[in-house]
């Protein structure tokens, strides 16, 4: 009886552990098209027409993709897993760290702070399904962040610029605002 349950229990154990980690793995493949995804549809929403967010976006992640795609076939690194020689760098990772950091960029830490974690989290994803290592994962990030930086500016809600000049008579002070 005693060893029925032990093994009762260790099937259970290793059947939850197994669902949790195929969860795991599904949620990081969510994220990785939800942060991009994301970034993309701020564009539109948020869309101040004299620095193109838009346009910003796609040279940023365009760029992010073809330079990963580009190593991973230059690199040929093969997975933890062994399944193929495409490890080095993560795709997945590249592609939600292009969209965390385009949206930390644009809008500030307010919203690039949670959009890293989420970033994070698929890079940890990548590792616990066996498809990459630390370095796979750091590589991914850096080309996310980097191509991201390159090619996005911050957006400016409003500002107003003040300014004082001296005429003769006395002191001129105006006020610029763009929107």
């Amino acid at each position: 009886m005693k060893k029925t349950v032990i093994i009762f229990w260790s099937l259970l154990f290793f059947t939850n552990s197994n669902a949790q980690n195929k969860t795991v793995t599904t949620s990081g493949n969510i994220l990785e098209v939800t942060l991009p995804v994301a970034a993309l549809v701020s564009t539109f929403i948020w869309n101040d027409d004299h620095t193109k967010p838009t346009w910003q976006f796609v040279k940023a992640y365009a760029s992010a993709t073809i330079l990963e795609q580009a190593l991973k076939h230059i690199v040929q690194k093969p997975r933890p897993d062994g399944s193929d020689n495409y490890s080095f760098p993560s795709g997945h990772t590249t592609s939600a760290f292009s969209g965390a950091s385009f949206i930390q960029r644009r809008y500030g830490w307010k919203y690039g702070i949670p959009s890293y974690i989420l970033a994070s989290y698929v890079g940890y994803t990548r590792i616990q399904a066996k498809k990459h290592d630390g370095w796979d994962v750091l590589a991914g990030a850096t080309i996310g962040i980097g191509t991201s930086y390159l090619f996005t500016k911050p957006y400016q809600k409003t500002k107003v610029d003040v300014t004082l000049n001296k005429i003769s008579g006395g002191y001129l002070v105006g006020f610029n605002y763009t929107f």
